[in-house]
């Protein structure tokens, strides 16, 4: 049997649960910078993550729309539209770095750690 033309990895998940696996996925990284997770997952979430970051870099409506979409919460979408995606704007692709870390004691999985490629500096407070 040839694997030609079929796209991404299953996970033992059907559609809706990929889906649902890499939204989560994806928000958590936006939200704290760095997450780790097993190497099948972090290297999907490198073709998943690197798509929403080119579309929160456009920055127009059509497109936050779609990374608000492509994330669960609304509050990580505006950070990477306003916080994340203009302090990465002097690249045009490679935002993510997966580095393998561990083995997974209790399975022998593999694990990695996915964070943005350059330093981001948070958000600071403007006072009134």
């Amino acid at each position: 049997m040839h694997r030609h033309g079929y796209k991404g990895r299953k996970f033992g998940r059907e559609r809706d649960q990929r889906r649902a696996l890499l939204k989560g996925l994806a928000t958590n990284l936006v939200d704290h910078g760095s997450i780790e997770t097993t190497l099948p997952k972090a290297k999907e979430l490198v073709r998943y993550i690197e798509k929403l970051i080119t579309k929160a870099k456009k920055g127009d409506l059509a497109s936050r729309r779609q990374v608000i979409a492509g994330l669960t919460t609304q509050s990580a979408a505006f950070k990477l539209v306003d916080e994340v995606a203009p302090q990465l704007s002097g690249r045009t692709s490679g935002h993510v770095r997966v580095k393998r870390t561990r083995i997974r004691k209790g399975d022998g999985a593999e694990m990695a750690s996915i964070s943005f490629v350059d330093e981001l500096k948070p958000a600071g407070k403007e006072s009134k």
